[in-house]
């Protein structure tokens, strides 16, 4: 068993030691002025890295055009720089700044700073990927960051995480929603309303947002402590979209969706450290084609996938279908001609290139480990019989202990789960074609032992999937909401029924190892050259800044052959 830097017994759920002493250990020296003073109350951010250089960011609140000065030193007093520019920053970039810092060593911790005038900014740390051997690596797993919702201390437990060399955020890194959506009952208890007030559609309301987010504390903490990689899902503009519009888009009321998912994507790409397109050395790629590939040494590559915007067919309505529950020939000819139809995509070609090239480069290069930034769950989900097994009560029974939403949220759940249908069908699970065609993919480039790295959930899982012919195809390792919650509690049922559900769905789901939607967290991935551990780490509470990070399970990553298990 590879023992963690928090401690040496293992248990179901263990403290993992004082914040005190996480924060002793990475401490970052020259806080000169607090974030939420000054022009640089925004913090400051690294990400999207290569061997020689990386993406450093922070934002200035000013006006008119200014220009920085950015640092990079090699040491934390700054005495040995290793490099420094000019940025021009103004109200066309919303007084954003990006550098992407190049001609560093690979491998190595960097410390930057950014100054205007006399103002410093707080330090940042970064780092480059390694090259040649590494014996260990470890990444942070996070995603669905609902600012109402409460504190982002998930993020401020892995900024004092001394195992945590990078960090993963797979989507849902703002949400949408204004003070008459999701989440504001908890907005309104915390103070932590949503900014604008309504929900965000121009360039200027998602500007406004992404700022919102960047004042929250253990972002600012995670963000200076380690080197970020994302990608985004479907909140960073709205709810389930898809390449022709979205769930939560009413162009009516909401004007030209194109209109807007430009506005969203230009706002992410001004306040994330992430690479500009003409920054990839890959001539005509756009922003709205936001894959991603790094490689760590001769350890592992990270590929991730953009799954809303460049390929994605509609999601499908399971409202002509739900109330056929009880018709299997309906059900049936649902599945072969609705959900199952080929050509129904959730990648684009392009991108399904640059994941096959990525693969067979690491397959070439013999790295045992091949890793995938995905969005949404990958694995089967089709909801059991909750109801026959005696799990949920019946909604429809005399008595039934269910009302108001819990009751309407029971009755989908228990159609679900009597006609075998997947989850949820904005997932994999409602595009089976695409998910074969990767699977296929990988097959092909070798690497049919896949680790995917999930959000979107709200739930911690581990899932062992495989192929429509069930051959493995790899594991899934899926983050719990940093605030966001859970699908069962959030439906209303009671903690008992919540509970079972998870198990129900452990026991009676043959992809499904174990789930848990009862916390908020993060999962770290500690990978070895003949190892790998995913522990899952929550937090106490979220609704105060005083909070007590926890680990509620740990599997170890096992590999016979070409497939991968869990132990």
């Amino acid at each position: 068993m590879i023992r963690t830097p928090f401690q040496t017994q293992i248990t179901r759920r263990t403290t993992l030691g004082s914040l005190a002493a996480g924060t002793a250990a990475l401490a970052l020296p020259d806080q000169t002025c607090a974030a939420s003073d000054g022009p640089f109350r925004h913090g400051v951010a690294s990400g999207d890295p290569c061997t020689s250089s990386v993406v450093l960011w922070t934002r200035v609140t000013t006006s008119g055009e200014v220009t920085l000065i950015g640092e990079v030193a090699e040491d934390p007093a700054f005495t040995r720089i290793a490099a420094r520019t000019e940025i021009i920053t103004g109200p066309d970039r919303d007084h954003t700044a990006k550098w992407l810092a190049s001609g560093l060593e690979p491998g190595k911790t960097f410390y930057y700073r950014f100054r205007l005038d006399s103002e410093k900014s707080p330090v940042g740390r970064a780092r480059t990927l390694p090259t040649g051997r590494i014996d260990r690596l470890g990444i942070a797993l996070v995603s669905c960051s609902n600012y109402a919702f409460g504190y982002f201390n998930a993020y401020e437990a892995i900024a004092h995480d001394p195992a945590v060399d990078f960090v993963l955020h797979t989507g849902d890194y703002i949400y949408e929603y204004g003070h008459d959506g999701w989440g504001d009952e908890a907005g309104k208890a915390l103070g932590r309303r949503h900014d604008p007030a309504h929900e965000i559609v121009s360039l200027s309301d998602y500007r406004r947002r992404h700022a919102q987010y960047k004042t929250d504390a253990g972002s600012q903490a995670m963000h200076s402590a380690h080197t970020f990689m994302a990608c985004w899902d479907d909140h960073e503009s709205a709810n389930n979209p898809w390449t022709g519009g979205a769930q939560n888009h009413q162009p009516d009321a909401e004007g030209d969706w194109q209109a807007r998912r430009a506005a969203s994507v230009q706002a992410y790409f001004e306040w994330m450290p992430v690479r500009e397109p003409e920054w990839l050395g890959q001539p005509g790629r756009t922003r709205m084609q936001f894959w991603r590939s790094y490689s760590f040494g001769d350890l592992a590559t990270l590929t991730t996938l953009e799954t809303r915007h460049t390929a994605r067919a509609q999601q499908i309505d399971y409202a002509s279908v739900i109330d056929k529950a009880g018709d299997p020939p309906a059900i049936a000819r649902f599945r072969r001609d609705v959900l199952e139809k080929p050509g129904r995509r959730m990648i684009s070609p392009e991108c399904e290139g640059d994941l096959a090239n990525s693969l067979a480069q690491s397959v070439a290069a013999g790295q045992p480990w091949r890793l995938i930034g995905n969005a949404i769950p990958i694995a089967r989900t089709d909801v059991p019989d909750v109801v026959g097994l005696g799990i949920l009560p019946d909604p429809e029974a005399p008595g039934t202990p269910f009302a108001g939403a819990a009751l309407e949220n029971a009755r989908v759940l228990a159609a679900k789960g009597r006609a075998g249908l997947p989850f949820y069908p904005d997932t994999w699970d409602g595009y089976p074609w695409a998910r074969e065609q990767l699977y296929d993919l990988s097959r092909k480039a070798g690497a049919p032992d896949l680790i995917f790295l999930t959000g979107d959930s709200h739930s911690f899982w581990a899932n062992s999937v495989k192929d429509a012919e069930g051959r493995p195809a790899g594991v899934e390792l899926g983050a719990a909401g940093v605030t966001s919650p859970g699908d069962f509690v959030d439906s209303g049922f009671s903690d008992e029924l919540s509970r079972a559900l998870d198990k129900a769905f452990t026991d009676h789901i043959p992809e499904v190892v174990w789930t848990d939607n009862m916390h908020q967290g993060y999962v770290r991935l500690d990978l070895r050259r003949d190892a790998a551990e995913a522990t899952f780490i929550a937090v106490d509470t979220i609704r105060s800044r005083a909070f007590r990070p926890f680990i509620v399970n740990r599997f170890m990553i096992v590999r016979e052959g070409s497939e991968l298990g869990f132990a």
